[in-house]
C-alpha cells in the first residue's frame, strides 16, 4: 500500500499568479534537513551559489560548479514537499552562449526535478532568458535574478 501526500508543490505559474497580491516568502537552503524545516514556512526555496562560502569555505561563489549545485539542489528537493525550488546557475555555466545556458539549465532541471533555475545578469541576459523560455516547454519561466543585498526578487515572468 502506498502513501500519497496531499501536499502539492508550488510552481512558477502559482508564484506568478500572486504578483501584486500576497507577498512571497523566499528562504535559502542548501540541504535536505533545512529544506524540510523551512518548507512549510515559505513559498520559494532558493538553492544559492552562496553555498560555496557557507558550506565549503570558499571566499566567493566563483569556484562553485554546476555539479555542486545539482547535488545540493537534489538534496533540497528531497527535503521539501511544497515550496517551489529555484536553483542558482553558477558562474561560467551560462554566460558563454545561449546554447551553453540551455545545456546547463537542462541538466539542473532534469537531474534535480526543481521548478526553476536562476541566473543573474539583468538586461544583458534577456536574449539568453528568452532562448531558455522558448525551449523550456509550457512550465518554463525566465528569472532575471535575485538581488542579494536587498533580498528583492525581480522576475521576468
Amino acid at each position: 500500500m502506498s502513501v500519497q501526500s496531499d501536499v502539492r508543490r508550488l510552481t512558477a505559474p502559482d508564484i506568478l499568479a500572486r504578483k501584486g497580491g500576497e507577498p512571497i516568502v523566499c528562504l535559502t537552503s542548501y540541504h535536505a534537513h533545512t529544506a524540510a524545516v523551512v518548507d512549510r514556512h515559505c513559498d520559494v526555496i532558493l538553492v544559492g551559489d552562496s553555498l560555496g562560502m557557507v558550506m565549503h569555505g570558499f571566499e566567493s561563489t566563483v569556484p562553485v560548479t554546476l555539479e555542486m549545485m545539482i547535488l545540493q539542489g537534489h538534496a533540497v528537493m528531497r527535503g521539501s514537499k511544497r515550496a517551489l525550488v529555484v536553483i542558482d546557475m553558477p558562474f561560467a555555466s551560462y554566460e558563454t552562449s545561449k546554447e551553453q545556458a540551455f545545456v546547463s539549465a537542462a541538466r539542473v532541471l532534469k537531474e534535480t526535478g526543481c521548478g526553476a533555475i536562476k541566473l543573474e545578469g539583468g538586461k544583458r541576459m534577456a536574449e539568453t532568458i528568452a532562448f531558455l523560455v522558448e525551449r523550456g516547454g509550457a512550465g518554463a519561466r525566465g528569472h532575471a535574478g535575485l538581488k542579494p543585498a536587498g533580498a528583492e526578487i525581480r522576475q521576468a515572468l
